[in-house]
């Protein structure tokens, strides 16, 4: 049922400095592949393949990694590299649309700029900050949920009480599984004053409905569209869950996590995880 989903990539990239002064940091690699990558795969490997990416000033890059290139291909197919023509095969078969944000003013307002694309249908949202591990099947599960309530679906995970300031937070009542029905969610709260510390994660499942809401809404928290004040607003109108995610995830939109996800995903890469794990035992030796 879900056959859309939107990228956010308009942001300007700032904690990554300056190595995202000209180039997007979406396509910082995760070891091989750029970090927006993964979600896409994550989409595809849910039956998505029409994508909604919105972009801002210098991300032109992201553009030109999902073209086809013809002369790439020939090259491999010369020089018998089908591994790597494996990979690019990959992204044959999808569709990608780009829509370019003129200010970065928020979540809500990106995801309201992909409206004339969605054609009135419940559409995924992937932030690429969040990369979940491919052995995981977040999405898949999220989508199952919608299917069954017919209702939107966000992405939740347990924080440290220390860390829910950092996130949008859910007061709500688990209902099944993992699945959670969701009485309220707040942007960033102080610590002694969260409703709990399941945070929301970057995974959603939208219905259309939530772009009226976007489009008749004032600037939130920092002057931007906060998502999570759209989702309140359509609280009163229907029935919003939570996925209790337990899996891995990595915030690589901090440097920390970026480098934790590039060594474990690197580990799960069989040519790469002995050298990789001699390489960490000889440094932990040193210390």
């Amino acid at each position: 049922m879900i056959k859309k989903a939107v990228l956010p990539a308009a942001g300007l990239g700032t904690r990554f400095l300056p190595a995202t002064k000209a180039s997007p940091k979406e396509m910082l690699p995760i070891v091989d592949k750029p970090m927006i990558q993964y979600s896409v795969e994550e989409a595809k490997g849910c039956g998505i393949n029409d994508f909604i990416v919105i972009t801002g000033k210098n991300k032109r890059a992201i553009e030109d990694h999902f073209d086809f290139a013809p002369e790439l291909v020939e090259y491999l197919k010369q020089k018998g590299n089908g591994d790597l023509l494996d990979e690019i095969d990959k992204m044959k078969g999808l569709s990608f649309a780009y829509i370019r944000q003129g200010k970065p003013l928020g979540l809500g307002h990106a995801i309201l700029c992909a409206k004339p694309f969605l054609n009135n249908a419940s559409f995924a949202v992937l932030l690429g900050d969040d990369i979940i591990d491919p052995d995981d099947k977040l999405l898949y599960e999220m989508i199952q949920v919608h299917n069954e309530t017919k209702a939107p679906v966000v992405a939740l995970q347990e924080v440290a009480q220390a860390e829910v300031s950092r996130y949008g937070i859910i007061d709500g009542n688990l209902v099944k599984g993992n699945t959670y029905e969701i009485k309220s969610l707040v942007e960033k709260p102080p610590t002694d004053k969260a409703p709990s510390n399941l945070a929301v994660i970057g995974r959603y499942i939208l219905s259309p409905d939530i772009m009226d809401i976007l489009a008749d809404m004032q600037p939130g928290a920092g002057g931007e569209y906060q998502l999570t004040d759209a989702l309140n607003i359509l609280l009163s109108e229907r029935k919003i869950y939570g996925y209790l995610f337990k899996g891995k995830r990595y915030d690589a939109g901090d440097k920390l996590g970026f480098l934790k996800a590039t060594i474990d995903l690197a580990l799960k890469r069989p040519e790469f995880s002995a050298g990789l794990l001699e390489y960490i035992r000889m440094i932990s030796n040193r210390l």
